[in-house]
C-alpha cells in the first residue's frame, strides 16, 4: 500500500501514502491535527456532536490543523467561516451553538442532493453549480477561502481526476503537488466545498478554470502544464482518502481522527440500473480501502507512530472501557451509522441523536486515549434525545 513507519518492534503500515511531495516538511512536528471524514449529512453531524465536545474541552484554539474530506467539509466550512465570531473564552467558544451548531442544523433540515442533480440535467448549469448555489445560500454567502482563519489552519480537500491525488484548497494556497499551486485563492468556499463533497458519479465532477500563469512557477512536480493547468476537474476527497488523514498525518504527531463514514449493508436485490449500481460499487471499494486505512491507523497508534484518538460511527461505546461514558447502546448508534450517506433533509429528532453519538463518542475517544484526566460531561447536547 506504501512505506512505512519504523518502530523498535518491526514495520508499522502507514496509513496514508508516504510520497514525497516536494514539502519543506519532511517530519512531523509537534501538534494537533483533526481529520473529519466524509458520510453526506451523518457525518456532518456526527462532526459537529465532536467539535461541541472538543470545544467543551478546551481543544479548538488547540488544534494546528483541521483537514477535511467530503460531508466533513461542510462542517469544517462552517467553522472556518465563523471562527471571528466564536468568542473564545478560556479556551471555549461561547457561541458555538449559534455561529457553527444553528446554520449546520438548518442546512441538514434540507435536501439538496436530488434537486441538484434534477436541476443541473435540465440546464442551464452543471449539477456542481447547483451544489455550490445550495452551499453559498445556506451556509458561506461571499465567503472565500481568504475568510478562513490563519490558524488553526483548514484544509479542505478533493481529488484531482487527472492527476490521481489531492487537491487542497487552504487560504495561503490551493495545491496539487504535481500539478502546482495557486497562492492566496479567492475561491468562494462554497465552490471549494462543493469540490470536496462532490460524490460520484451524481455529483460530480467540480471545474475549476485558470490561466496558466495563476500557478507559482515551478510549483508542481510533473504536470505543471496544460491542460492540467487550465481546466481542473475535481470529485469528492473521499475517493482519495475518506478520512481527511493525509495532511495532518503528515505534518503532526498528535491526531484526532472523527470518522462519520457509515457500514455497507448487504443488499439481497441490488439495483442494476446503471447509476444505483455504480453508487453501489463505489460504495463497496471505498468500504474496502476506508476498513485498511482504519486498521492501519489503530495499529499506528497502538505502535506509537502516533499519539492521538479514533472515533467513528460505526464504534461501540463499550470498547473504549469508561466506566462514566454517555449511555449509547450498540444497537441504536448502529442505526444511526445506517444513515444513508446523502444530502436529503433529516427530521430535527434524528439530527440530535446523530449530534449526540458523535459527541458521546468523541468525549469516550478523548478521555480514554488523550485525556484521561479530563472530567465527564454532564450530559448530552440535546438530553431529551439521546441516541435513540
Amino acid at each position: 500500500m506504501n512505506k512505512t513507519v519504523e518502530d523498535r518492534g518491526g514495520r508499522v503500515a502507514s496509513p496514508v501514502e508516504e510520497i514525497d511531495t516536494g514539502s519543506v516538511h519532511r517530519a512531523a512536528v509537534s501538534g494537533v491535527g483533526l481529520a473529519l471524514s466524509g458520510g453526506g449529512y451523518r457525518a456532518m453531524l456526527f462532526h459537529l456532536g465532536a467539535l461541541w465536545r472538543l470545544n467543551e474541552a478546551g481543544y479548538l484554539p488547540r488544534l494546528d490543523r483541521i483537514s477535511s474530506v467530503s460531508g466533513g467539509s461542510i462542517t469544517a466550512g462552517v467553522l472556518g467561516a465563523r471562527w471571528s465570531a466564536l468568542r473564545f473564552e478560556r479556551g471555549v467558544a461561547q457561541a458555538f451553538e449559534d455561529e457553527v451548531a444553528a446554520p449546520i442544523r438548518r442546512m441538514a433540515g434540507e435536501t439538496v442532493d436530488v434537486p441538484a442533480v434534477l436541476l443541473g440535467l435540465l440546464g442551464p448549469g452543471s449539477i456542481s453549480d447547483r451544489m455550490t448555489d445550495s452551499y453559498r445560500k445556506h451556509l458561506f454567502g461571499s465567503a472565500t477561502l481568504q475568510d478562513l482563519p490563519d490558524r488553526p489552519r483548514f484544509v479542505i480537500n478533493a481529488t484531482n481526476v487527472q492527476s490521481e491525488v489531492l487537491w487542497r484548497f487552504m487560504k495561503p494556497y490551493m495545491r496539487d503537488y504535481r500539478v502546482g499551486e495557486v497562492k492566496a485563492p479567492r475561491t468562494p468556499l462554497a465552490t471549494a466545498v462543493a469540490a470536496s463533497a462532490a460524490f460520484p458519479p451524481f455529483l460530480s465532477p467540480v471545474r475549476l478554470r485558470f490561466d496558466a500563469r495563476d500557478f507559482t512557477p515551478g510549483s508542481g512536480l510533473d504536470l505543471q502544464r496544460e491542460p492540467y493547468t487550465r481546466d481542473v476537474v475535481l470529485t469528492d476527497g473521499g475517493v482519495y482518502d475518506n478520512l481527511g488523514l493525509e495532511t495532518v498525518w503528515k505534518r503532526y504527531k498528535t491526531i484526532l481522527v472523527s470518522d462519520g463514514g457509515g457500514k455497507t449493508e448487504p443488499e439481497g436485490r441490488p439495483k442494476s440500473d446503471w447509476a444505483r449500481h455504480t453508487y453501489r460499487a463505489i460504495n463497496l471499494i471505498q468500504n474496502q480501502v476506508l476498513s485498511l486505512r482504519k486498521r492501519t491507523l489503530i495499529g499506528a497508534f497502538i505502535s506509537g507512530a502516533r499519539a492521538g484518538a479514533y472515533w467513528g460511527i460505526t464504534s461501540d461505546i463499550t470498547h473504549f472501557g469508561l466506566a462514566n461514558a454517555l449511555p449509547c447502546p450498540v444497537d441504536k448508534t448502529a442505526k444511526l451509522a445506517n444513515v444513508p450517506t446523502r444530502l436529503k433533509a433529516l427530521e430535527p429528532a434524528l439530527q440530535e441523536r446523530i449530534i449526540n453519538w458523535g459527541y458521546a463518542a468523541c468525549d469516550a475517544a478523548l478521555r480514554k486515549h488523550v485525556e484521561p484526566g479530563l472530567a465527564a460531561p454532564a450530559g448530552f447536547p440535546y438530553p431529551g434525545s439521546g441516541v435513540g
